[in-house]
């Protein structure tokens, strides 16, 4: 959103959120009551546009964000996969600003060069990746009822980049466990009235180190009673959910497992392009696609500019809730939803033909 328009939404914001006393109860007044939106005080938010189709997805966010005037601003930084790393001021921006909203950035293939998108994780420590998958009204999927919300740990594993040549030819990977994930797993299915967590593991194999994972999740189930907990080795899981998905709600895995799970989970319900995600910490968190199979496109897609922006709207509405913007949030999703359903606007992922501004243009109509 434009800076130079701040000042007037704060004080549309501060004049609407304190009425006068007496106007609840004038007869002409139709709604007496609205959940306030925060503190109404603009909030900066680290811009990352990414690579491939980043920068078509983010502008379309900032498009709707400047139609529904949110009460966000972003401060744009360009980095992209092939740095050698990021940025300092980029890490100094987002823990000053303490959210973050970003493209998709491209991981080399080997060679040696680290993903820029797991130095953002293990800089600010955002040790739990959260990616909700769900079937959208309209969307005809192979299976209806599935809602999973996959949590996977983000920093430790294979992922934490603890590998080295032992003797020429033989390398090593260290894997580990934390419990903090099974903690921040339960908490989420109790604070968002989920009833069952299920425990994503290869223990039967990797004795010790899933094996750890397991009593980790086991310690933390028995502080949560009203929680049905349950089990699942990886391979099992993959072939449960591609059959019964419907029997998931959130499931919590290391995190090269995490990686599968949550992209099969979102092509079951609808295809990476819609579900939305987030990597959060104890104090940081960076919103992006939630799955990240195919998150920068291809070269086709760009050129045709019909990047689908559904992902990252929805991302983006995760992240107005938490910043306290629930009203908005709610706006931005119900809108969405409605393009969504409507069908007459899609990006060619979704069975239609659509371009990225199309799908923008629509989601604004809808937010009236």
């Amino acid at each position: 959103m434009a800076r130079r328009s701040i000042p007037v939404l704060k004080k549309l914001l501060s004049t609407s959120q304190h009425p006068s006393p007496c106007s609840r109860f004038t007869s002409s007044r139709s709604v007496t009551y609205m959940p306030r939106p925060g503190d109404g005080a603009p909030r900066p938010v680290t811009l990352i546009p990414g690579d491939g189709i980043g920068p078509l997805v983010t502008g379309a966010v900032e498009q709707v964000m400047e139609a529904m005037h949110a009460p966000v601003y972003f401060e744009r930084y360009e980095v992209h996969g092939d740095m050698k790393k990021v940025p300092e001021e980029v890490i100094e921006s987002i823990k000053k600003n303490k959210v973050c909203l970003k493209g998709g950035l491209a991981t080399p293939m080997g060679g040696g060069v680290s993903s820029l998108n797991v130095q953002l994780r293990k800089e600010l420590d955002l040790y739990a990746s959260l990616v909700n998958c769900f079937n959208l009204p309209g969307l005809p999927t192979r299976h209806q009822n599935v809602d999973i919300v996959v949590i996977r740990e983000n920093t430790e594993g294979e992922y934490s980049g603890l590998e080295h040549e032992v003797v020429p030819g033989v390398v090593e990977s260290l894997k580990f466990c934390s419990e903090r994930i099974a903690k921040y797993a339960f908490e989420y299915a109790y604070l968002n009235n989920r009833k069952k967590v299920t425990a994503v593991h290869k223990a039967n194999i990797m004795k010790l180190a899933d094996g750890l994972f397991l009593e980790s999740c086991r310690e933390v189930a028995t502080k949560y009673p009203g929680i049905k907990y349950s089990e699942i080795i990886v391979d099992n899981c993959c072939m449960q959910l591609v059959s019964k998905p419907e029997q998931f709600d959130v499931m919590v895995t290391p995190n090269l497992y995490g990686n599968l799970v949550a992209n099969t989970a979102a092509g079951i319900a609808g295809g990476t392009g819609v579900m939305p995600g987030g990597n959060v910490g104890a104090d940081h968190a960076i919103f992006e696609q939630g799955a990240s199979a195919g998150n920068v496109g291809n070269d086709k897609i760009l050129e045709q500019k019909k990047a689908n922006p559904v992902a990252l709207l929805l991302s983006s509405a995760m992240m107005l809730r938490h910043l306290q913007f629930p009203s908005f949030a709610d706006r931005l999703e119900t809108a969405v939803k409605r393009v969504i359903s409507e069908g007459k606007y899609r990006t060619k992922d979704l069975g239609g033909d659509s371009t990225t501004e199309e799908v923008v243009n629509a989601v604004v109509s809808a937010l009236d």
